[in-house]
């Protein structure tokens, strides 16, 4: 009598592991989404085909098995937009620092040294939110985010209290959009940014979703100034948080950047 013994090495572990956790990515993207039907959909569809193999069904097997043999060309077809936002996020390095603590010491080596001055940053956002001025400031780090640079207006000016405050202003012209500083210049106002489709406050507006957007795609910071509360939030790694003092937004820009303090 033959034993069949199932050889389970600790590479398989670590296989397991690693689909596991592109399952869940998978999932946290689509999740809320009409995707996410689809993608449960196909998943029956693979079971029955497994399933109906298993009996030996075979005009079944045959006819579910054509749907699987085109489903890699369907699933990029009809998830495109999940699977760019899916890569988008694994190119940065808030994706490690997102989904796996433990791999923190690979997003410090990854991150480069950032030019920022925070006090008139933080200066101008304690203004705008004392008189309700709106606004919207992404502070880049590895990726620069020229794509949405292109859609705004071209600045190429020094970061300081008056500038932000003037660009912002609701009679401006570069008020509507957000501001992209790169290297501690304003490199581009007015420019137009990809909005979240996580849940928000239920007083946050089209801003803090904006905010959010280019946070789940980049590795930037984003800031924003409420029109209707005059809150301050800022949001970072695809997370936002509401409702922040003017210290603590100083506070967390020098931790982000790993910056000297100025005060």
């Amino acid at each position: 009598m033959t034993t069949i013994f199932l050889v389970f090495r600790i590479l398989d572990v670590v296989d397991i592991l690693l689909v596991a956790v592109l399952l869940f990515a998978l999932y946290q993207i689509v999740k809320g989404t009409a995707a996410i039907n689809i993608l449960l959909g196909l998943v029956s569809l693979f079971i029955m085909w497994r399933f109906f193999s298993f009996l030996e069904m075979e005009l079944l097997t045959e006819i579910l098995g054509a749907f699987i043999s085109v489903g890699l060309v369907a699933l990029i077809i009809i998830f495109q937009p999940e699977i760019r936002q899916f890569l988008l996020a694994l190119g940065t390095p808030s994706f490690l620092g997102k989904y796996g603590k433990r791999f923190n010491f690979l997003t410090s080596l990854m991150n480069t040294p950032v030019e920022l001055s925070v006090e008139p940053l933080v200066a101008a956002c304690r203004k705008m939110g004392e008189i309700k001025q709106g606004a919207l400031i992404v502070i880049t780090r590895q990726n620069e985010l020229k794509q949405y640079v292109r859609t705004g207006d071209t600045l190429d000016a020094k970061v300081t209290k008056s500038i932000l405050e003037n660009v912002f202003f609701k009679n401006s012209p570069l008020h509507d959009g957000a501001a992209i500083i790169t290297n501690n210049r304003i490199v581009a106002a007015k420019c137009i940014l990809p909005v979240s489709k996580q849940a928000v406050d239920d007083s946050a507006g089209l801003r803090h979703r904006a905010a959010l957007g280019i946070t789940e795609v980049s590795d930037s910071f984003a800031i924003i100034v409420s029109e209707e509360t005059g809150n301050i939030s800022y949001s970072v790694r695809g997370e936002i948080f509401y409702h922040v003092q003017p210290t603590q937004l100083h506070q967390v820009l020098v931790d982000e950047f790993n910056l000297e303090d100025e005060q």
